[in-house]
């Protein structure tokens, strides 16, 4: 209850969704462009990358079995948790219990979500990398706490994206419990090196922080990149959360299920949170889990070969107009191009790219202060399209420039 003369204030009222991913369709766009025309570089195209091979068959079946897969215990149907535990346990290199460490979700965004809503009190410190996944400074404000930058150095393409450890150690230091964030990284495509992930592990043991790590685009990571997963670095269960499902990779996004291994104490938590919120993930979505790491033989590695040909033919196009920096993407299927100087802001930039040529791209912004003049493509899409597409940005970029 409010004193009077007081007023409320909840953080969802200054939160500002429009530029979210999916949330730029519009029927301005739809008027101003054929059916067909443009490219929403917002989120990934199905139609050019369908889903694993037999996950509508999962799903039709599950539905045909209702009375078994309608309801689930909260965090899971059992024998999903047993697929799960049994293919994350060999990809990460730790093994998984699936009646402890292990949830599903409703995609993987409910398990930032949760994660961090089950570690998280009013008044906390929260370390969120600048920059990185939009929506985990949202949260940090919605709980109430207190988001602590700490600076990702990626514009040097000569040199590996390094976080910036010191900042780090200063902010744990501070009072910082948690640190959150992307690896790969959304938006910039970068990928840790080992170095950096145990140097991570190393700092959140020493000052009794806990660590939650989205490795959401962690299958999708391009010839000549390692990929050190959080979880083999030795610290413990206790102190750290990986986050994964099948969504862009797989194109299995609209089914809406990700999963959370680890910690089982905050599993427990996340769990008794998930049945207020949603009780479950989608029962029957869930059994769609059985086709992640199941895929046909060489269905990733053709996946893999083709992102990276939509990858090099857009950096090589960025890179080769003049004003524009790109980093070559290491992980992941998106690129953050930082826009040359411009005669005009770069929110008018994108607005003529969305209402004149059906192009949609994520502004920089969304991902943390000081990238208002970068843009996020998920280069996720039909390949002559998306280059096509990026030939505009770049053409539009030089008649615009300063």
């Amino acid at each position: 209850m409010h004193s009077a003369g007081t007023e409320a204030t909840n953080p969802l009222d200054g939160l500002d969704i429009s530029s979210s991913p999916g949330q730029e369709k519009s029927l301005s766009v739809a008027a101003a462009c054929p059916v067909g025309d443009g490219v929403d570089f917002s989120h990934g195209d199905v139609g050019a990358f369908p889903p694993i091979p037999g996950a509508f068959d999962l799903y039709r079946q599950a539905v045909a079995d209702g009375r078994r897969y309608a309801y689930s215990r909260y965090r899971g149907h059992g024998e999903v948790r047993e697929h799960v535990a049994r293919h994350v346990g060999e990809f990460t290199g730790r093994a998984t219990d699936p009646w402890r460490d292990i949830i599903v979700t409703p995609g993987t965004q409910g398990a930032l979500f949760l994660a961090m809503s089950s570690l998280v009190e009013p008044g906390d410190k929260v370390a969120v990398v600048v920059p990185d996944y939009f929506a985990n400074s949202r949260i940090v404000t919605y709980l109430r706490a207190q988001a602590v930058p700490v600076i990702l150095h990626y514009q040097d393409p000569a040199r590996a994206a390094e976080l910036d450890l010191a900042d780090l150690a200063d902010a744990f230091a501070s009072g910082v419990k948690l640190l959150v964030l992307s690896n790969p990284n959304n938006p910039t495509g970068a990928v840790y090196t080992s170095e950096q992930i145990r140097e991570i592990a190393v700092l959140a043991e020493k000052h009794g922080a806990f660590v939650v790590v989205d490795q959401l685009y962690a299958r999708l990571i391009y010839p000549g990149t390692s990929f050190t997963h959080l979880r083999t670095t030795g610290i413990a269960d206790e102190r750290c959360l990986t986050l994964l499902g099948p969504s862009k990779t797989e194109s299995l996004s609209g089914f809406r299920v990700g999963v959370a291994i680890g910690a089982p104490h905050v599993i427990e938590r996340m769990e008794k949170l998930q049945a207020l919120v949603s009780l479950r993930a989608p029962g029957y979505s869930q059994a769609v889990l059985g086709c992640w790491f199941a895929e046909p033989p060489g269905w990733l590695d053709h996946r893999i070969e083709e992102h990276q040909s939509i990858r090099d033919d857009l950096y090589a196009r960025f890179h080769a107009t003049d004003g524009f920096s790109v980093r070559l993407t290491e992980g992941g299927s998106y690129i953050f191009p930082q826009l040359p100087a411009l005669r005009v802001p770069p929110a008018e930039f994108r607005n003529i790219l969305r209402f004149d040529h059906g192009i949609t791209v994520t502004p920089g912004g969304e991902f943390g202060p000081g990238h208002d003049r970068s843009i996020r493509l998920n280069f996720s899409q039909q390949r002559d399209k998306a280059l096509e597409a990026v030939s505009i940005i770049c053409d539009l970029a030089v008649e615009l420039a300063a």
